[in-house]
C-alpha cells in the first residue's frame, strides 16, 4: 500500500501540508486518528496520550516502565491495558496502529517515527516540513498567543521533544536526512506549495 509520511519540525505547518496531500490524493490521513485510537486501546484520553507523547519521560517513569514490562503481573485485562500505561507501551501500541493503517490502504501518517517505521519499505515516500527558527516562532505566537521570547523556548523545547522521541524509541537522529525522501521548507514554498510539491512526487513515484 502507499504510504507518504510526514515529520514536522513545531511550528512548520506540517499538519497542515499533511492534510491537504492526503486530500489531494483522497487518501486515509492519519495525525488525531492515531491519538484517538491509542487512546481508546490503553483507557487514556487524547489528551493524556498527547501529553506523554510530547515529553520526555522522567527517571522514575522509565524505572516503572522497565518493570511493567518485565513483571507479568503488572498487566490487567485487555491486550495493551497497563497499570499505569508505560510511555514503552503507548509506543508499542502507537506502532500497531499505524501497522494497521498500513494494511488499511493508501494513507498519509503523521509523526510518531512513522518515517522509522516504514523505512525499509518501497512504496512510502517520507516528508520532513521544516522552517526557519524566525517562521517557527512567528507560528507559534500567532496560534498560541505567545510573546516572541515565549514562542521562541516554546518552538525549541518542542522540537527536542520530538528529536528525543525517535531517538529514544529508534535510535535515529530526527533531523538526519537519510531518514527521508524529500525535505520542504514550508516558510518558503507556503502550506498550499509544500502540499502541491508533496502531492506531485507521490503521483509520480508511488502512482
Amino acid at each position: 500500500m502507499a504510504i507518504v509520511t510526514i515529520s514536522r519540525q513545531y511550528g512548520s505547518g506540517g499538519s497542515e501540508v499533511a492534510e491537504r496531500v492526503a486530500r489531494a490524493l483522497g487518501w486515509q490521513l492519519y495525525d488525531n486518528a492515531v491519538v484517538d485510537s491509542v487512546a481508546a486501546r490503553l483507557g487514556m484520553t487524547p489528551a493524556e496520550v498527547s501529553a506523554r507523547e510530547e515529553r520526555v519521560p522522567t527517571l522514575g517513569e522509565r524505572f516503572a516502565s522497565a518493570m511493567s514490562l518485565a513483571a507479568p503481573e503488572a498487566l490487567i485485562t485487555g491486550e495493551y491495558a497497563v497499570i499505569p500505561p508505560s510511555e514503552d507501551r503507548i509506543v508499542a501500541v502507537t506502532q500497531r496502529v499505524m501497522e494497521e493503517a498500513v494494511q488499511a490502504g493508501p494513507a498519509v501518517i503523521v509523526g510518531r517515527g512513522a518515517q522509522c517505521l516504514l523505512a525499509t519499505r518501497s512504496d512510502a515516500l517520507h516528508v520532513f516540513c521544516y522552517a526557519p527558527l524566525e517562521s517557527l516562532t512567528e507560528y507559534a505566537m500567532k496560534t498560541l498567543g505567545l510573546k516572541p521570547d515565549e514562542a521562541r523556548r516554546k518552538v525549541i523545547d518542542m522540537n527536542a521533544r520530538r528529536e528525543e522521541y525517535v531517538k529514544r524509541h529508534w535510535k535515529r537522529e530526527w533531523r538526519d536526512l537519510a531518514n527521508y525522501h524529500l525535505c520542504v521548507n514550508t516558510a518558503w514554498l507556503g502550506i498550499d506549495g509544500a502540499a502541491e510539491l508533496v502531492t506531485r512526487m507521490a503521483k509520480e513515484r508511488l502512482g
